[in-house]
């Protein structure tokens, strides 16, 4: 057993540079996996944490921000601006697709944009990478135009 700094060396080496997101309830527990596993992102998913699973948006969009992470949802709800100002959140994806495979898609071309030289994403010591912004992303974003 090493030291606590090694230990948490260990870890933040494994997810130093990693997109950082807070997803939420609506979410299925199938594409967070993915994430973890495939993409190698820091999620954050609120149904693994009692006190987080019942919370309302406006606390799920305040905690994103809090944590510095971009919150990440299928819930149309967060578009609106009025209800949730882009300028108090800490960056807001929300994906629309119709099947899994859909979903999955629109993940792994948003882990092409994190890892891109002039990239949105990263890892922590900042704000989110989206920070004060919103995407909606729609499985026809990924087919080309004709």
């Amino acid at each position: 057993m090493g030291t606590l700094a090694s230990e948490l060396g260990l870890h933040a080496g494994r997810i130093a540079g990693q997109p950082r997101l807070y997803v939420d309830a609506n979410v299925p527990a199938g594409l967070v996996e993915f994430m973890r596993a495939r993409l190698r992102w820091d999620v954050l998913f609120v149904l693994e944490h009692e006190d987080l699973r019942r919370a309302r948006d406006g606390e799920h969009y305040r905690l994103a921000r809090q944590l510095g992470r971009t919150l990440l949802t299928l819930d149309r709800d967060y578009l609106d601006d009025e209800r949730f100002p882009p300028a108090e959140s800490g960056g807001v994806i929300v994906l629309t697709a119709p099947t899994e495979r859909g979903f999955l898609g629109l993940l792994t071309r948003l882990d092409e944009l994190f890892r891109a030289p002039n990239r949105v994403g990263g890892g922590s010591g900042g704000p989110a990478p989206l920070d004060g912004r919103k995407l909606q992303l729609h499985v026809e974003d990924l087919t080309p135009d004709s």
